[in-house]
């Protein structure tokens, strides 16, 4: 039904009077068509509360013009992602599963039309020697109207006229040659992202949250800090969801990531947020954190130990290794992703998607979030630090049965120490010595749990190596391989240790 492509462009802002400056003789362009009109009608759809346009998507239905369809666009770091349908018999609704990659930012709300743009749009296109399309460029005269908000308020019309360099064949160079010629002529880049946003820029204020409005205060207050904290990890968290749903490489990390992020400030926060309130959004994160651990971890163990493997000498790789490897991870990777997905469409998901919002909108605080921000955050990073330090005393003293999972606490205690710093770096000052230390308590501890899920992986491919009459002579001395790699990685922490503990008491003063 649909299909896509990354769209890379930018948009200007220019005058009626503007006078657009020639393309040809630009490096790489051999010739410039003649310009071509198209008059097209986008009827952009979103919900009542713009939850499409918040999160930067836009979703419009666009007749006239080569692209007469329904679009759907999504954010892709600098650039955006556009899906397309073909228009069909859909007019007032979206074809059926066109709108699953949105379905976590609608979370069940409907859409319907909230704002209608008529554009006279003038293409120009240049080509290289070979006759391929470099960029297009779009010369729009815009006539938006929004309906009436509310009851005996008028419709709304603007009047505008910007343009758009896209690339097609091109590459980023030819992209900043053209935006220097039309600065240079008098262009000014837009502050929209899209259309509909420049139209409903007044309605997008007005329900803005302090992560959408910019902390602008420079001593904001311990509430407002923390719920601009908050919306701007459940940005991330949308992001990542958004990017499963399209299939993006590294998705299922970021989403699992996003989730620890938003359970540990929720937890570093309780002064400032009622703790009975944020106690069952934690336990929700945390099993949401547990439906996405497994298909990471394989991911990981398997890309590691197929690495491995391509270094081994020759001689000490008995039998199908390698594809009886690479078959797992290819079969694993579809099976994770899988995974990820149903529990992304599953009621509970959503209804933590719900629980969050609501959390943005109605922040349960306490009768600390008016007090200045620094105390709060001191003490947060604060109680993280010596929840770590007592998580150390324990492995320190733990026995060799029992080791195991104490460093997986310390490990545990270093990432809420690690966010807990980052959140306060520009109110408390450098905390880089802190994040530092705690990143590395990550990576030697990481290393030392990423050695448990390989071990464990190697045990399994000989045990079905054994079943099916082949060598298990390298699936053992890979086995040997990562418990030397964990013990090499166990002491790599220890050594590490005293320079943890400065830091940690230099965080302390």
């Amino acid at each position: 039904m649909t299909a896509g492509h990354l769209e890379v462009e930018r948009k200007f802002d220019v005058d009626e009077t503007f006078a657009l400056p020639g393309l040809a003789g630009l490096d790489g362009v051999a010739t410039v068509d003649a310009p071509v009109v198209h008059e097209l009608e986008a009827v952009y759809h979103d919900t009542s509360d713009l939850r499409l346009l918040r999160a930067r998507v836009t979703l419009r239905r666009r007749t006239g013009g080569a692209d007469a369809g329904w679009h759907l666009k999504l954010p892709a770091g600098p650039a955006r992602r556009e899906l397309h349908a073909p228009l069909g018999r859909a007019v007032k609704n979206p074809p059926k599963g066109f709108l699953a990659p949105v379905r976590g930012i609608l979370r069940g709300a409907a859409t319907g039309p909230v704002a209608t743009l008529r554009t006279r749009r003038v293409v120009t296109h240049v080509r290289d020697a070979d006759g391929r399309t470099l960029a297009e460029l779009a010369d729009d005269t815009v006539t938006a109207t929004t309906p009436a908000v509310g009851i005996g308020e008028p419709a709304e019309v603007q009047v505008w006229r910007e343009l758009e360099v896209e690339l097609v064949d091109g590459g980023e160079e030819l992209l900043g040659t053209v935006a220097e010629l039309l600065t240079g002529a008098g262009a000014r880049p837009s502050e929209s992202a899209s259309k509909a946003g420049r139209v409903l820029a007044a309605r997008l204020a007005a329900g803005a949250l302090p992560a959408e409005r910019g902390r602008k205060d420079k001593r904001p207050r311990a509430g407002e800090f923390v719920q601009a904290a908050l919306g701007e990890q459940v940005a991330a968290l949308q992001q990542a969801d958004l990017d499963l749903r399209t299939q993006q490489p590294d998705a299922v990390h970021q989403l699992r990531v996003s989730a620890r992020r938003l359970r540990s400030t929720l937890a570093a926060f309780r002064a400032v947020l009622d703790r009975e309130a944020t106690a069952p959004l934690r336990e929700e994160l945390r099993w949401l954190g547990g439906q996405l651990s497994n298909a990471r971890d394989d991911e990981v163990a398997l890309a590691h130990l197929r690495e491995l493997v391509r270094g081994q000498p020759e001689e000490l790789v008995l039998g199908p290794v390698a594809a009886r490897l690479q078959q797992a991870q290819i079969r694993e990777a579809r099976a994770g992703l899988d995974r990820a997905l149903v529990t992304l469409s599953e009621p509970r998901y959503l209804q933590l998607l719900d629980a969050l919002h609501a959390l943005l909108a109605e922040p349960p605080f306490t009768g600390k979030a008016g007090s200045p921000v620094r105390p709060v955050l001191r003490k947060a990073v604060g109680s993280s630090v010596q929840r770590l330090r007592r998580h150390l005393a324990t492995a320190e003293k733990a026995s060799e049965e029992q080791r195991h999972e104490a460093l997986h606490a310390v490990r545990k205690a270093a990432k809420r120490v690690r966010y807990a710093a980052e959140i306060g770096t520009g109110e408390l000052g450098p905390a880089k010595p802190l994040v530092r230390a705690a990143k590395r308590i990550q990576a030697d501890l990481g290393e030392l749990q990423d050695t448990t899920v390989t071990r464990e992986h190697c045990r399994r491919f000989g045990v079905v190596a054994f079943a099916e009459g082949e060598s298990t002579f390298t699936y053992g001395r890979l086995h040997a391989l990562e418990q030397a790699r964990a013990e090499r990685a166990e002491e790599a922490f220890w050594a590490e240790e005293p320079k943890l503990r400065k830091a940690l008491d230099r965080a302390a003063r």
